[in-house]
């Protein structure tokens, strides 16, 4: 093939066939890294819902510890706690003692269920 009669890499040859290979390595490689995004969101999603049920059973144990009416212990609690949570109180001698349970919203049937509880003595008088 003299120089005058090559072809541009656009117009077919090994450049045509060296694009449809990057094509086709885009259509596997963006679609996994929006499903790996997906993943690392639904993660913090119920990190967070995590953290905010320690806070929460945090709060309503002081308020329990306070000896605060069972209404405004889970008031504390619901102003801390993801939507939905669940509340569990419980006293033994001097500990009160506050379960929040709640579920981190996942993709399909993956929801998570996460929990903490917090632990406190009842304050005196």
């Amino acid at each position: 093939m003299r120089a005058s009669e090559k072809r541009p890499l656009g117009a077919g040859g090994a450049g045509a066939r060296e694009r449809g290979h990057v094509t086709a390595e885009t259509a596997v490689v963006v679609p996994s890294l929006v499903a790996l995004l997906g993943m690392l969101l639904w993660g913090v999603t119920a990190m967070v819902a995590q953290v905010r049920c320690v806070d929460a059973a945090g709060a309503g144990a002081r308020a329990a510890a306070r000896d605060e009416p069972p209404e405004r212990i889970r008031q504390a609690v619901r102003a801390v706690a993801p939507r939905g949570a669940g509340v569990e109180m419980a006293r033994e001698g001097e500990l009160v003692r506050v379960r929040v349970t709640a579920r981190a919203a996942g993709p399909g049937p993956l929801d998570v269920e996460v929990e903490a509880e917090a632990v406190a003595r009842v304050e005196p008088g």
